[in-house]
Order: structure tokens, then C-alpha cells, then sequence
């Protein structure tokens, strides 16, 4: 084969800019490159440690495009790049998990000496990070009202350095006003970090509001399939550096298997948030209706306190939402929750398969109380018949009301 000679699938790597792509474009054919994979449609696993140097040159300058299965591969790389075309950023860089890329965007923006300030309605491991290790590390940490919106500007101290937020709370669903408080620390050095799991980059652009640093459970809507832990970090210009720094010094690397898992679910994210989308809203709205619950905790509800929010800077909703029941014995609780047909008991969410579990909000709320003693259920939204969802629910309430 001459040098003019192209590969036979060389042409298929040729893309228009995915700026001018539709997203549902974009997460079908972004970061693939069947070209270089000689035709194959997915980018494979690359299970790799040992990267070799053609010469002597190249492994000074590390001037090739993988020098260490630990500082990424096709497989990461393929994430990555839809990832950052999806959040508008500079750069992302993969984690384990969720938690982990909570952890790393912090690292990066905190030194000892600083003060956080967290949403009081943030995903409890995130507290318990602030509450344990970043405090044995000289990290001081504030809560604050979820709804605090510019008046966050009174909060702030000579030590802030960086405030976490998670919009809508995974558990209270209410909203955080990031173009507020934005514009609330703005010319201060102060980070503004989002877990953006519910909405994804599809509904919600956190970086566009006026926020640095994204993170991502991508266990959740990303893989979609509940088989893969997984955690993204998207930053701006300014804090890639940092971002890119830390990541490697903690040695954070997604496993290859993972990294391929997740690719395989952001191909079908747009169908699935559609379908997500849709029967979260019809669902809060049918449980609005039910003479026994006394509260849906759903933004997309228009009786939600935070839905001119939810309006303004959302496109969509996510899959999970709570509602709330009064409070009654642990013997309705079980009645209720062990016989559940189609709903199962189970952390995370974000699956195919819809889950449920109660919520103790005691020892999850600090600067805030929240108004009522209710009974909180939440819910995650899967993809099973809607009808026979609905059945579930209304079976399962009429056995907590029975118990009472």
C-alpha cells in the first residue's frame, strides 16, 4: 500500500464540529473512531498498563497520544470527549465513581487552611468527605439553605475558597439558583462546583450558569444500566489545570471495562432522559392526586417552591423525585415497602429498573430543618410499564394506609 493510499474506514472518523451537532448526534458518534479500530462501530476495551515508546525521543517528551494505562486510553479518551462536548468545558477526567469525582474536584480547588461551603440538601457522601477527611486536612465546612440563592454572598469568609452544589438535593429535590450566587461571588477566588447527575448535561448546563467544576455519578444516568461504577469531573479553562494535576496525583483511573460500559450507555441517554423525563412528571402529578400523600418533592411539578427555577434553567427532568406520606410505624413501612412488586429496594438509581426507599432526613440536614415530620419515599423511575408502575405504588400506599 502507497503512502497516498487512505485506510479503508479512514473516512469514517470525519465529523463535522460537534458544536454543530444535535445532542442526540452528538452522543451517538461522538468518540468514536471506527477508522482507527479498523471499522469496528465501538471503540474496544483497551485493558492496558504498559504503553511502548517507538524511540527515545518520544518517550522524553512523551509526545504521543498514551503514555500510561493509568493517564488514559481510547477507552477513557472515548468518554471524555462526549462528556466535555455535552458540558461545554475545557477538559473532563474519569473516576471510579461518583464519589470519587466529588472528591477530586474538591482536591483541586482546596488546600488546608480553606473553608467549603456545601447546599444542605447535597448527596450525603459528600458531607461525610467535608465532615471526615477534608476536616482532618484543615478543611473547614459550612452548610447552607439549599434556596439561599445571592444571599449566600453574606456566608462568605476570607478563608472560602470553593462552595458545592447539587441541584436539584438528590433527596429534598429543592433547586440551587447557581446564576445568583454566580454573580454573588463574582471578582472572589471562589469555585463553584455541581453535581449535575439528575438533570445530565442533556436538561442542565451548570458551566453555562456560571459554575467551574461539574461532577457526575456516572454509575447512574450515564451507564444507565446499573452494572458500572463510574464518575466524571468537567471544569472551565481556568481550573483545568488544577482538575488535571490532582487527578493524576491520586492516581484515579476508571477501569477500562467501565469505561466501555458507560460509552455504551450515553449512546442511548437522549432516548432514555426522554422516557425518564416524561414519566418522573406524570407519575408526581398522579401522586399529587392521592388523598393520602401530602407532598410531591418533584421541581417539575408547578407546585414545587423552586419551579420558576426548574423553568428557567432546566430543559428536562430527571428520573428520581420523593414524595411524602404521614408519618406511621415501622410496621406500615414494611407493609408497604417489603411487598413491592416491581419497585426494588436498592441505593443508587438511574438504571433501567425502577427503585424505592424511605428517607430519615435526622442526621442528612445541619443548617436547615425541614418543615414537617413526613414520612419521605423516594423514587426512581424506570423503564417497566407505566400502568403497572402506577399499580405498584397505589398497592403498596393502600398497605401503608391499612397498617397505619
Amino acid at each position: 500500500m502507497s503512502n497516498n493510499t487512505k485506510h479503508p474506514h479512514e473516512h469514517r472518523n470525519r465529523q463535522a464540529p460537534a458544536r454543530n451537532r444535535a445532542i442526540e448526534t452528538v452522543l451517538t458518534h461522538q468518540g468514536r473512531k471506527p477508522g482507527d479500530q479498523f471499522g469496528v462501530v465501538n471503540t474496544p476495551v483497551y485493558r492496558a498498563s504498559t504503553v511502548l515508546y517507538p524511540d527515545l525521543k518520544t518517550l522524553k517528551n512523551r509526545s504521543q497520544p498514551y503514555v500510561y494505562g493509568r493517564r488514559g486510553t481510547p477507552s477513557s479518551k472515548s468518554v471524555e470527549d462526549v462528556i466535555t462536548t455535552l458540558e461545554g468545558g475545557k477538559g473532563s477526567k474519569l473516576a471510579p465513581s461518583g464519589v470519587s469525582a466529588i472528591s477530586c474536584a474538591l482536591m483541586s480547588v482546596l488546600a488546608s487552611g480553606d473553608e467549603l461551603l456545601i447546599s444542605d440538601s447535597a448527596y450525603e457522601p459528600t458531607r461525610m468527605l467535608a465532615d471526615g477527611y477534608l476536616a482532618r486536612m484543615g478543611v473547614s465546612t459550612r452548610y447552607f439553605d439549599p434556596r439561599i440563592g445571592g444571599e449566600i454572598v453574606r456566608m462568605i469568609g476570607k478563608n472560602t475558597r470553593a462552595i458545592m452544589l447539587e441541584s436539584p438535593g438528590s433527596l429534598t429535590f429543592e433547586l440551587n439558583d447557581i446564576p445568583a450566587i454566580s454573580s454573588a461571588v463574582e471578582g472572589r477566588e471562589i469555585s463553584i462546583i455541581v453535581d449535575n447527575t439528575w438533570g445530565t448535561p442533556l436538561y442542565y448546563n451548570p458551566l453555562a450558569l456560571g459554575a467551574n467544576i461539574v461532577v457526575h455519578a456516572g454509575t447512574k444516568m450515564f451507564v444507565g444500566h446499573s452494572d458500572a461504577m463510574f464518575g466524571t469531573i468537567t471544569c472551565d479553562t481556568a481550573h483545568w489545570p488544577a482538575l488535571e494535576e490532582t487527578h493524576g496525583l491520586l492516581g484515579l483511573c476508571a477501569a477500562p471495562d467501565d469505561c466501555f460500559l458507560a460509552a455504551r450507555g450515553l449512546r442511548t441517554l437522549a432516548l432514555r432522559m426522554k422516557e425518564h423525563s416524561t414519566r418522573s412528571i406524570k407519575m408526581a402529578q398522579w401522586l399529587e392526586g392521592q388523598d393520602i400523600v401530602q407532598e410531591v418533592l418533584h421541581p417539575g411539578l408547578t407546585s414545587h417552591p423552586d419551579h420558576d427555577i426548574f423553568v428557567r434553567d432546566f430543559r428536562g427532568a430527571g428520573s428520581l423525585f420523593s414524595f411524602c406520606l404521614p408519618r406511621a410505624n415501622q410496621e406500615a413501612l414494611a407493609a408497604m415497602l417489603d411487598n413491592m412488586e416491581l419497585f426494588g429496594m436498592g441505593y443508587s438509581w438511574g438504571g433501567f429498573e425502577s427503585l424505592i426507599l424511605p428517607i430519615d432526613l435526622k442526621k442528612k440536614r445541619t443548617s436547615t430543618v425541614w418543615p414537617n415530620d413526613h414520612q419521605i419515599i423516594r423514587i426512581h423511575i424506570g423503564l417497566e410499564d407505566f400502568g403497572e408502575l402506577q399499580d405498584d405504588i397505589a398497592a403498596g400506599i393502600a398497605r401503608y394506609k391499612a397498617a397505619m
